[in-house]
């Protein structure tokens, strides 16, 4: 089965930086869309960045100008560097692939493989 498996989680002090992992594994990566998803406690999930296999990005207004999302295809890794942190950055952080949203490519609505998440804290 396809998994997709988190890391680089942690906290971290306000204007600091991480860097998140997501690798799959299961299956081969071709063309598909993916993401990078967050959720704070008590609060709706909230759509951070996605990227085609053809490099196209979009990130959420909260996130554009400190995240930035990239990819390994060699690696089967997705990643989410994140700078400037905020105290509201912090939640648990999700990676998520859709082989068939390569055309309607977001960080919205549903994904078809979801990972376990990682937890990070943005201390002030």
């Amino acid at each position: 089965q396809v998994q997709l498996v988190e890391s680089g989680g942690g906290s971290v002090q306000s204007g600091g930086s991480l860097r998140l992992s997501c690798a799959g594994y299961g299956y081969r990566w071709f063309t598909q869309c993916m993401g990078w998803f967050r959720q704070a406690p008590g609060k709706g999930r909230e759509g951070v960045a996605s990227i085609r296999t053809d490099g196209t990005t979009r990130y959420g207004a909260s996130v554009e100008g400190r995240f930035t999302i990239s990819q390994d295809g060699a690696k089967n890794t997705l990643y989410l560097q994140m700078n400037s942190l905020k105290a509201e950055d912090t939640g648990m952080y999700f990676c998520a692939i859709d082989p068939a949203r390569y055309g309607n490519c977001s960080p919205t609505g549903s994904f078809k493989y979801w990972g376990q998440g990682a937890q990070v804290t943005v201390s002030s």
